[in-house]
């Protein structure tokens, strides 16, 4: 069985498009699956709307708490949830539209490995972002690189397929709740051995607003994490 998880915070306007379309794209081939939708402490009616889609659908179950806590938290708490293996990771603001998962799991059909990110940075993906966004992936992309090698060209995308056992042996010492979660996750399962592989992705995302602050810390994460894992030695 698959697993898919979905992150959720003041998402109440794009969560039942993408979540119905999740449902049909799965069942266009025939899969077995579970959808957790994890409401990450929204002021909207996120988590109304989730619970509706819970009663209608079977398959989906809802998981929530009150206080916003990040993305990273919310995907960590989203997995105590989950029974299947592999287990995605997708974001629910329909900037990547569901219908494009038959392609990516048809990866996990050709290649050897542990973790498949989306990358941006694929030749084949379908990239509409904004000038601004686009710079500001690329210097993070940038200095992720030189900090972790992870082998990767891009880590934040909102795609992510995980064998289970690599989410039961990475989560547990993983301390980062947002931000640079993605980074602290990919890079300590890479030093504990695990194969990670890109695949191309459709991204729509049109916004131009970036919080200054946001990004300050997530570089100021990804530096913590370094040090965590390079000089304490924290993820060995």
């Amino acid at each position: 069985m698959l697993s898919v998880i979905i992150p959720a915070y003041n998402e109440a306007e794009k969560i039942v498009q993408t979540t119905e379309e999740l449902i049909s794209t799965l069942d266009s081939f025939h899969a077995s699956f579970e959808i957790i939708l994890v409401d990450d402490g929204s002021k909207d009616n996120t988590l109304e709307k989730a619970r509706c889609l819970a009663d209608h659908h079977s398959r989906v179950k809802v998981c929530n708490y009150r206080r916003n806590r990040g993305k990273g938290y919310a995907l960590k708490h989203g997995f105590e949830y989950t029974k299947g293996d592999p287990v995605i990771f997708l974001d629910a603001d329909y900037d990547l539209p569901p219908h494009q998962l038959g392609k990516f799991i048809e990866n996990t059909r050709k290649n050897n490995f542990d973790i498949l990110v989306g990358s941006k940075n694929h030749p084949l993906s379908q990239v509409k972002v904004t000038f601004c966004r686009k710079c500001l992936s690329k210097c993070y992309n940038l200095y992720v690189k030189q900090l972790f090698g992870l082998g990767v060209s891009d880590t934040q995308v909102g795609l992510k397929l995980f064998r289970r056992k690599v989410l039961e042996q990475v989560f547990p010492k993983l301390l980062l709740k947002s931000y640079a979660f993605d980074v602290e996750l990919l890079a300590s399962a890479k030093r504990q051995g695990y194969k990670i592989c890109e695949a191309p992705v459709e991204l729509n995302c049109t916004s131009n607003r970036i919080v200054i602050r946001g990004v300050w810390r997530m570089f100021w994460d990804t530096i913590t994490t370094y040090y965590r894992m390079n000089i304490r030695h924290y993820y060995d």
